[in-house]
């Protein structure tokens, strides 16, 4: 085992299923301690317990800037001050511009481009002196347009831009603090599992088991980078967003 995040502390947000889980589990076994928000007390608690004395659980709603608030005293007092922050929970809804209403257009909006405002704006604060790493989960959606999720991808695109604006005000700042986005074209999780033919029962068991030059990715392929970029071995790489697509994007097919 490398322990690549060998006396780091990190917050996931999102952690208690799917990919924010993978994070978490791949974050502790390789040396960091965790703090783990969800709304899904039972299945958050269940994963503290699971990883053991280095693994905390708090419930959040990451569009609360109490419940930010409450993340960050609790995280400092169990384990210390962050240094590794994966913005991670968002949800997905259906509905293009035509069908979208403004009340699922600002739901979406609230917990994907508030709740990550709100997670960079207190996870920036705690890091600053210290220094860290922030790892925003984006979407390809971000970068070229879903027409059949309007607001998901406007939503994709503002943590695109917040994460560059976070980036380059730490520089500024002089704050070690590294800020970056990840954009997957799509991931099987129980999250988009609803929008596949066969829905949770086209969920593969093992996330080995798919084929690697299919469209979209396991939890772990993410996992896996998030890992890199919490780790110091990415210490150079800031402001950038990172595609994991198989090259979906470049051949401009949506």
């Amino acid at each position: 085992m490398s322990r690549r995040t060998e006396g780091k502390i990190a917050i996931v947000t999102g952690a208690a299923s799917g990919v924010g889980k993978e994070d978490a589990l791949l974050l502790a076994r390789e040396g960091a301690r965790v703090v783990l928000t969800d709304l899904n007390e039972e299945a958050g608690h269940a994963l503290a317990r699971e990883i053991g004395e280095t693994a905390l659980f708090v419930p959040h709603d990451i569009a609360s800037e109490a419940g930010w608030q409450q993340v960050m005293a609790r995280t400092e007092q169990r384990f210390g001050a962050p240094s590794v922050l994966v913005n991670n929970a968002a949800i997905l809804m259906l509905g293009s511009v035509e069908d979208a209403t403004l009340e699922q257009w600002q739901r979406v909006m609230r917990i994907n481009a508030d709740g990550y405002f709100l997670g960079c704006k207190y996870g920036v604060a705690a890091m600053k002196t210290g220094g860290g790493s922030i790892v925003n989960m984006s979407s390809v959606a971000a970068l070229g347009g879903m027409g059949a999720f309007c607001a998901y991808s406007a939503s994709k695109g503002a943590v695109a831009a917040l994460t560059r604006a976070v980036a380059g005000h730490c520089k500024q700042s002089g704050y070690r603090i590294r800020c970056n986005s990840i954009h997957p074209d799509g991931i099987l999780t129980p999250m988009t599992a609803a929008f596949l033919p066969g829905g949770a029962a086209a969920l593969p068991e093992e996330a080995g088991g798919a084929e690697p030059m299919q469209r979209m990715c396991h939890p772990r392929d993410v996992a896996n980078l998030v890992l890199f970029l919490a780790s110091d071995e990415s210490r150079f790489i800031n402001g950038t967003e990172l595609r994991i697509d198989n090259a979906q994007t470049i051949m401009g097919v949506a």
